[in-house]
């Protein structure tokens, strides 16, 4: 008996480990290992057509929808914090009017935010830290601008202890990178590379010497750019590929709606032979449909 106790051990240990293991969890393991074949799908600004974007109800909405991952917009405010919202000013998505700059967290919680039709919701307009809480467990998170902001907004990702979880994007040069940001361990950084650009080569080409980030950004108005060639590159790196699928200027006409309206494998299909293992989409859920489809969604896969 003491003996089968004993060979049984450790299989229990390792099912109770597994079983401990939250979403975030297993979606970081796939996230940092290069032979996982798991397609990550990242909600624009959350569900906004079944909420308003950039709201909390918007990330809980991507969370039961099993979106891996969502991207935020953030603005500072009047006394030094930062709320989710796309544009500078608050009249298209809320109830309020002007720069949000001149508001204090306070005042701006005063309005509430509208729907993608214009309409007044009852939904607040949240904080950083609130979205992140939301998130905390449940989610990755993209956070737009935030390059921008690091300095300032990286206390908050610490106070939620969200490091691991937050994927800062931006324009900055390797250099700059790793003076501001560290080691890419410290933190994830994405470069966004705008393909159409003359030195988006020579960039990406730094940053592979220097520098191993999490993903490469990469916008492209033509697929016939030649600059697509350093995609293998890319991967042989270590690094993952991210698209865009939102509009057609962004990936040379594979956007969303093409996608829906013409054929997915012609359009999401381009991106998948095209090494991207990260999309950013308006269509959450019919590309998570298409993706299970081709058995691009198992979090159980990686090897780490």
């Amino acid at each position: 008996m003491t003996k089968k106790l004993f060979f049984l051990l450790p299989i229990l240990l390792t099912a109770f480990s597994i079983s401990a293991q939250t979403r975030t969890d297993k979606l970081l393991k796939n996230l940092h290992d290069n032979e996982s074949k798991y397609i990550f799908v990242i909600a624009h600004r959350g569900d906004w057509r079944n909420a308003p974007e950039n709201s909390l109800q918007s990330i809980e909405k991507a969370i039961a929808m099993k979106v891996d991952m969502i991207e935020l917009d953030i603005q500072p405010t009047k006394d030094g914090s930062f709320i989710c919202m796309h544009d500078e000013t608050l009249d298209r998505t809320s109830t309020g009017k002007g720069p949000i700059k001149d508001y204090t967290t306070e005042e701006l919680k005063k309005f509430v935010l509208r729907s993608g039709n214009g309409i007044k919701t009852r939904q607040p307009i949240p904080t950083l830290k609130e979205a992140l809480n939301v998130c905390k467990g449940h989610i990755l998170v993209n956070i737009d601008k935030g390059g921008t902001y690091i300095k300032e907004i990286m206390p908050i990702i610490q106070e939620c202890g969200m490091e691991k979880q937050v994927i800062i994007k931006g324009y900055y040069p390797v250099e700059k990178v790793k003076k501001e940001y560290g080691s890419n361990e410290s933190m994830l950084y994405m470069p966004i590379v705008n393909l159409w650009d003359k030195e988006a080569v020579a960039t990406i080409q730094t940053f592979i010497k220097n520098f191993t980030p999490i993903a490469y950004e990469l916008c492209f108005k033509d697929d016939a750019n030649p600059n697509l060639k350093i995609i293998d590159e890319i991967a042989k790196s270590g690094s993952r590929i991210w698209m865009n699928t939102l509009w057609d200027s962004l990936c040379g006409g594979h956007d969303d709606e093409n996608a829906l309206l013409e054929s997915k494998d012609k359009h999401w299909g381009w991106m998948l032979k095209h090494k991207a293992t990260m999309i950013q989409t308006d269509r959450p859920q019919e590309l998570i449909h298409y993706l299970e489809e081709k058995g691009l969604r198992d979090l159980e896969q990686s090897s780490l």
